[in-house]
């Protein structure tokens, strides 16, 4: 049998090598994709996640890792969707408008995908109105709003009322270099997180 644990320590790594093979002789073998997926590949970010928050991982290493499960989740995905599996939650995410500051959101939506998300990435110097936009069309679980500039956090008590007018049902969350949790109470959002990992944690208890 494919051995799922190898597959988790290729992707703590970051090698990607061997996390393609290692998938590729799952499916070959007659390994179910969600196993694959849950018992190996989100079980390895979900170490990396644990040792980033710990300082034992950096940036650098988080983005090897995760780019190591994107490579095997190219293999992966045809099969997760001949097999009608459902990612976690739908999360969209960008930069508000006037920053275009992109690694911390970045690093963000790798996490999240390593978690079971499907992400859909804006990219950077949002307007409130593009994020209402595909928060309607895209059926969002969840909106993450990402700033690195005290003058652009403006910007997100701005696409809050936005999205509130609009009446949208998603889950707000918001995080960047000088968000708090305060200002994050202040302006209504559902959520904060003040690193990757935590983001992802409190993803998941939006959603739950």
């Amino acid at each position: 049998m494919a051995d799922l644990k190898a597959l988790a320590d290729a992707v703590i790594k970051g090698d990607q090598n061997t996390a393609v093979e290692i998938t590729k002789a799952a499916l070959e073998e007659g390994t179910a994709a969600k196993s694959i997926l849950n018992d190996g590949l989100i079980a390895g970010m979900d170490v990396v996640g644990i040792r980033f928050k710990k300082n034992e991982f950096y940036i650098p290493e988080v983005l090897i890792s995760a780019q190591a499960m994107k490579m095997a989740m190219k293999v992966l995905e045809p099969e997760l969707t001949k097999a009608g599996v459902e990612p976690i939650g739908k999360f969209l995410i960008g930069t508000v408008q006037g920053d275009w500051h992109d690694i911390g959101k970045n690093l963000v939506a790798m996490m999240l995908k390593g978690a079971g998300f499907e992400v859909i990435d804006l990219g950077v110097d949002i307007s409130p109105e593009k994020f209402v936009e595909q928060a309607k069309s895209t059926g969002a679980h969840l909106v993450g709003m990402s700033t690195l500039l005290t003058t652009t956090m403006p910007g997100m008590e701005k696409t809050m009322k936005a999205l509130n007018d609009a009446e949208v049902s998603a889950k707000i969350m918001v995080g960047g270099a000088p968000v708090t949790q305060a200002y994050a109470d202040k302006i209504g959002a559902h959520g904060y997180a003040d690193d990757a990992a935590s983001a992802v944690d409190v993803a998941k208890s939006l959603i739950a």
